[in-house]
């Protein structure tokens, strides 16, 4: 993994393709802090790609487990790490799981020196904000991706994700369609996905949309195809999910559905490129099986509208001006 000379740094946060991101701004803290380091990230291998894209990760240490909980670290690899830094969460569990591998320094919520954990605060800031307490600059605006080198299996398109890790997070099948049929009918190519095991739900949506055969596609891209495919869309339409965060991070539009979760806590960052539904009300389960209450007062017209609007939006701030025509060449 690397020599005994090199100092490691080594990061926990082994969840999802959305907490990566969001931690992106936290990890680039990380790595200007420790220039002669090598920066370790402990998450699930299938992210890899996505990790080392960010600059801000020299290599990932494979850890992840059921849900959210905290993985086994014991099989770490060589000398105890120089810094032990838990984005994972604010528990004694991460935090012991990093202690066991006696590193010399462990930064964590849930250490006696640790920042008090803020609970009504947006990821991003939330996680920058723990650095800070630690005296480590980190920016929640340093959140971009760089443009993939793969090229994008469907540029230009519209890229519509109906599915999401929670039912509590899915907007119905039938309202994802009728929203499909608006926009081939404003002339827009929609492309829907779906992650591993949602092949029914995005198959369902195809068929209720009058396209069943075409531009869909299932079972999850890997995660560099995806990333290209997200990059080179027009928009991006899905629920509170990583695809979110992955428009964030290229600069993508996107009109995001929020249910039980509200959009201060893992929306967008403000912008005009990026618009978040939601319906204010008590919180719910993120977690829960069926669709959301407040998900559920989202309408397919206003869901529709937002689409149309930012893709109106973006024609229109491209389109040549006249001094821009008359300097063209």
């Amino acid at each position: 993994m690397t020599t005994e000379q090199t100092p490691r740094v080594l990061v926990l946060r082994a969840l999802g393709l959305g907490d990566l991101l969001a931690g992106v701004p936290a990890l680039r803290g990380i790595r200007r802090a420790f220039p002669g380091h090598q920066v370790v990230l402990a998450q699930p291998p299938g992210l890899t790609e996505l990790a080392l894209a960010t600059g801000a990760v020299d290599t990932v240490f494979p850890a992840e487990a059921p849900g959210r909980a905290v993985p086994d670290l014991r099989h770490w690899p060589g000398p105890p790490p120089e810094v032990a830094v838990d984005l994972h969460g604010n528990g004694p569990e991460s935090r012991d799981a990093l202690a066991a591998l006696r590193p010399r320094r462990l930064l964590a919520h849930a250490c006696p020196d640790g920042p008090p954990w803020p609970a009504h605060v947006n990821e991003r800031d939330r996680w920058c904000a723990f650095l800070r307490g630690y005296g480590i600059p980190a920016d929640p605006r340093d959140l971009r991706l760089p443009r993939p080198a793969t090229p994008s299996p469907a540029p230009g398109a519209v890229v519509v994700h109906p599915g999401a890790a929670s039912g509590s997070r899915r907007w119905p099948p039938e309202r994802f369609a009728a929203v499909v049929r608006c926009l081939r009918a404003a002339g827009h190519r929609v492309v829907l996905t779906g992650g591993p095991g949602e092949e029914t739900l995005v198959r369902e949506v195809a068929e209720r949309s009058g396209r069943p055969g075409t531009d869909v596609l299932t079972g999850g891209l890997p995660p560099g195809r995806l990333s290209a495919l997200v990059a080179g869309a027009s928009l991006l339409l899905s629920g509170d999910t990583g695809l979110a965060h992955l428009a964030v991070a290229h600069g993508t539009r996107s009109v995001t559905l929020f249910g039980p979760v509200s959009p201060r806590l893992w929306g967008p960052p403000p912008g005009p490129d990026h618009l978040a539904l939601w319906k204010p009300g008590p919180p719910g389960d993120p977690h829960g099986h069926a669709p959301d209450a407040r998900l559920l007062r989202i309408g397919t017209g206003e869901v529709a509208a937002a689409c149309l609007t930012l893709l109106r939006d973006a024609r229109t701030r491209h389109r040549p001006t006249g001094p821009e025509v008359a300097h063209a060449r």
